[in-house]
């Protein structure tokens, strides 16, 4: 009991209600597809609950887990080797799910290893610009000149990634290594203009390359670009690239201000694929309604902006750049997920924070809400220090 006495309830009261919740919307979503799929309706549901199970005791652990063992040299070193050889077997070897071959199947389960880049990056670059801080702040020659190797190093993992392909899981990964750097020390003006040259590049990519190759016979058959062709005209595609999305709409739309009541969502019977994953909140709109799922991203902001708060406080670039990380990660992917799911970005694959079903979404949000909690547990630790040398 003493481990749950210490933890900072402010983050995890709301992590918890967002699981629990989780686990309901799952069952509800996926009750129909376990029978379609000659199984039991409780399939995915028992799945989901073992894995929050597990991801509870995770980030238990991790809030007091000894840093230091995290920013051993070796073990990052051997961790990064590892993601590596892994992610470029995959390319090879990978279970491929939804047109991605970045998965390996354990027995009933699948573990996607691209999920884990997400921790391994936030603990790697966190503790190699707070070992190089000093020489990093002094001019923008300095700061090239000793993140360079850890850019492409960086870079060669997101691009296995994206390889598989997996341009969602590439691009938020990609969205925590820009957020880290530029708060390692560059300046505001610098880290604004490579923010502002980011988007550029993203938005001409998707209008100037991607939508024109979509429209190619020869890419007709890639999975990832009839996203893209689902993305700029969906109901002129409503019964192939266009589905998830026009049905999204219609689930949302049935849902209005109250929602249809748990467990009585239409779009769910057969009509949204992958209803509880990509798209769990277009059937959590429609039968909780816009003010079930206010309330879901209302918790989520308050985990997030609470992370970003210890950030702040935090005297430790270390501690600071963990947490940074993981609410950019946090941030991302939710936007990703809603974006997709509302028709205002392309679908990317990803699933909504603590909601979706996916055991490795979910073990790797638990880490990083761990280790959170574990800055969280430094800070009021050294507060009562502080106290306690004034008393």
């Amino acid at each position: 009991m003493s481990r749950f006495k210490n933890l900072d309830y402010f983050l995890f009261i709301p992590y918890i209600i967002m699981s629990v919740i989780g686990i309901i919307m799952v069952y509800s979503a996926s009750a129909n597809i376990g029978i379609q799929n000659g199984g039991s309706p409780l399939s995915y549901f028992k799945k989901q609950l073992f894995y929050v199970i597990l991801s509870v005791i995770i980030v238990v652990l991790m809030s007091r887990f000894k840093l230091s063992k995290l920013r051993n040299k070796q073990f990052l070193s051997s961790l990064e080797i590892i993601f590596f050889v892994v992610l470029v077997g995959l390319l090879a070897f990978g279970a491929t799910i939804n047109g991605a071959a970045g998965w390996i199947r354990v027995g009933p389960f699948s573990l996607q290893p691209a999920e884990f880049v997400k921790f391994f990056l936030i603990i790697r670059l966190a503790n190699i610009i707070d070992a190089k801080q000093d020489i990093i702040t002094r001019s923008a020659a300095d700061w090239w000149g000793q993140l360079w190797p850890t850019m492409v190093r960086c870079g060669i993992l997101i691009i296995l990634i994206f390889a598989q392909p997996d341009a969602g899981g590439a691009a938020i990964n990609f969205a925590i290594v820009f957020v880290i750097f530029m708060t390692s020390g560059i300046s505001w003006k610098k880290a604004v203009s490579f923010l502002f040259g980011g988007v550029v590049l993203v938005y001409a990519a998707i209008n100037f390359i991607l939508v024109p190759m979509s429209k190619s016979s020869m890419f007709s058959n890639s999975y990832q670009l009839q996203r893209i062709i689902a993305f700029t005209n969906p109901f002129g595609h409503a019964t192939g690239a266009g589905q998830q999305l026009v049905n999204s709409y219609y689930a949302i739309s049935n849902g209005g201000l109250f929602g249809v009541g748990l467990g009585n969502s239409v779009q769910k019977t057969g009509y949204l694929p992958e209803p509880n994953t990509d798209f769990i909140m277009s059937i959590l709109t429609e039968e909780l309604g816009a003010i079930g799922a206010i309330c879901v991203m209302a918790l989520l902001t308050f985990i997030i902006a609470r992370t970003v708060l210890l950030g702040i406080r935090s005297n430790s670039t270390y501690q600071s750049l963990i947490c940074y990380g993981v609410a950019t990660y946090l941030t991302i992917q939710t936007l990703f997920n809603m974006g997709g799911v509302l028709g205002a970005l392309p679908i990317t694959g990803v699933t909504f924070p603590f909601i979706s079903y996916g055991g490795s979404s979910i073990l790797t949000l638990s880490l990083c809400l761990g280790l959170v909690l574990n800055v969280s547990n430094r800070q009021r630790e050294a507060r009562r220090a502080l106290q306690a040398t004034t008393n």
